[in-house]
């Protein structure tokens, strides 16, 4: 886990349990197809999680940048 997990909420609408259908019942025998709906939410959540590990990168190199010489 990670610290600023704690203190911040994670956003709304990563998953939709409605929307899940990657759970087979007894009478399915082949696995299910992405719909086009279902690949453009992939896309984006992929294109968010890019933003965000930049910003984490961002904040990571602030807070362990060496710090400014002191003028002589």
């Amino acid at each position: 886990m990670i610290l600023l997990e704690l203190y911040e909420r994670e956003p709304e609408a990563y998953q939709d349990l409605s929307l899940d259908n990657t759970q087979p019942t007894k009478d399915q025998l082949r696995k299910t197809r992405l719909t086009l709906r279902q690949i453009s939410k992939l896309r984006k959540m992929n294109d968010i999680r890019k933003i965000e590990f930049r910003d984490k990168l961002k904040d990571l190199r602030t807070q362990y940048a060496p710090p400014p010489a002191a003028p002589l």
